[in-house]
């Protein structure tokens, strides 16, 4: 599966939201899911997927690390969850102005369209999902994880 060819490191790193994928069992049925990446010094990527659990409303977070494969200019990941395994991770899209995403996997097993902003145009969506499509996922399968939208107390 073809990758963007560079990867500013750096600027990749934050916040993103999830508006679509083909989601792991842990993921399915997530509400808001925001995938959170930071560099450590060493070179690795901490990543932290947090969203709220459809079943009893509570706020979970998973962790994984992210191995930036050498000669692949920062688009080929090997994500750890569970050492010594490391999940297949490619940024097969990225706008220029680092904005939106699509992340995906050799197998076209699980894919994630993120954006930085949570409330991107349906129109925008549609031609990343159209863009997957076109990497070879199954339309079928790509899920729209809820958002809702947070209140927060005031005291």
């Amino acid at each position: 599966m073809q990758t963007v060819s560079y990867v500013d490191i750096n600027k990749f790193m934050g916040d993103w939201h999830v508006l679509a994928n083909i989601p792991t069992f842990p993921e399915r049925g997530a509400i808001n899911p925001i995938e959170r990446y930071t560099l450590n010094e060493d070179g690795t990527v901490d990543t932290s997927f947090s969203f709220i659990n459809p079943r009893n409303g509570a706020e979970r977070e998973l962790k994984a690390t992210g191995y930036i494969q050498p000669d692949s200019n920062n688009a080929v990941w090997g994500m750890q969850f569970i050492w010594p395994i490391k999940a297949d991770y490619r940024v097969v899209y990225l706008d220029p102005d680092y904005q939106t995403t699509i992340i995906g996997r050799k197998k076209r097993d699980y894919l994630w369209i993120m954006s930085r902003d949570p409330d991107l145009p349906r129109e925008h969506l549609e031609l990343l999902i159209e863009m997957a499509v076109q990497l070879g996922y199954d339309r079928g399968l790509i899920q729209f994880p809820e958002r809702r939208k947070v209140l927060l107390a005031t005291g």
